[in-house]
């Protein structure tokens, strides 16, 4: 499970954005398995999902989409559209199931696009487009080089602040308490080989979101001993 797995803060090891492809399709048909259910229940993720996306707005884009998990927290009454992103296919093959098998989603603008977050973004869609942007536990597997490649993109997409533009993040963090934070960063690479998918799960987030050009960081929130954190950015 990506809560629980990690690699150290300067490891090399995050998959690239081919490994990522191939990896995640095969975890695709069983993937809700690994990253949903009672653990992430009990450790408070859903309720933190619900209660950041719930508040999504107007047209929204969520990167790292995988097959759809999240689409129960989002308030359809509020949103325009809504585009699903993922680097795998099969992810996104387990979210367009999930919408057709969901007679509540009939009618809905929602639209699927296989994408590198960390670098296409901003050629797709253009700058300013989006009211929205959404991602959940997504930055942990591109890394400490591609994170902060995905965040300058989400930047780029989002609208501005005056124009009520938000990305709205949950992330895998380093722990708050200190003993915890030694102990992610001293087991980070044998979890992550063990059953990580490549997820670096003790990345500071919070600095870089502040480190990215034109991103305010609004609000920050800890969940399960900082073990995970929702974010609210806004673009200058």
């Amino acid at each position: 499970l990506p809560v629980l797995t990690s690699l150290s803060p300067h490891s090399t090891r995050a998959i690239s954005p081919q490994e990522a492809s191939e990896s995640y399709d095969k975890y695709a048909a069983n993937y809700d398995d690994l990253d949903g259910g009672g653990l992430a229940s009990s450790l408070g993720i859903d309720d933190a999902r619900r209660k950041l996306l719930g508040t999504a707005r107007g047209d929204v884009l969520e990167i790292g989409a995988g097959t759809g998990l999240n689409l129960p927290c989002y308030d359809f009454d509020n949103l325009r559209s809504l585009t699903l992103v993922d680097i795998s296919d099969g992810m996104l093959s387990q979210a367009r199931r999930r919408v057709e098998q969901d007679a509540t989603l009939d009618g809905t603008k929602i639209k699927f696009v296989r994408a590198d977050a960390t670098s296409e973004l901003s050629s797709l869609f253009g700058d300013n487009r989006f009211d929205t942007v959404v991602d959940t536990f997504s930055l942990c597997v591109m890394g400490n080089e591609g994170a902060p490649m995905c965040l300058e993109e989400l930047a780029k997409v989002v609208k501005r602040k005056g124009d009520g533009g938000r990305i709205l993040l949950i992330e895998n963090t380093r722990a708050s308490n200190p003993i915890l934070g030694m102990y992610q960063d001293a087991t980070a690479n044998a979890a992550a080989d063990v059953g990580g998918r490549g997820c670096v799960y003790n990345q500071d987030v919070g600095k870089m979101v502040r480190g990215t050009s034109g991103l305010e960081l609004r609000r920050e929130e800890a969940f399960a001993a900082g073990l995970f954190r929702s974010f609210v950015c806004e673009k200058t």
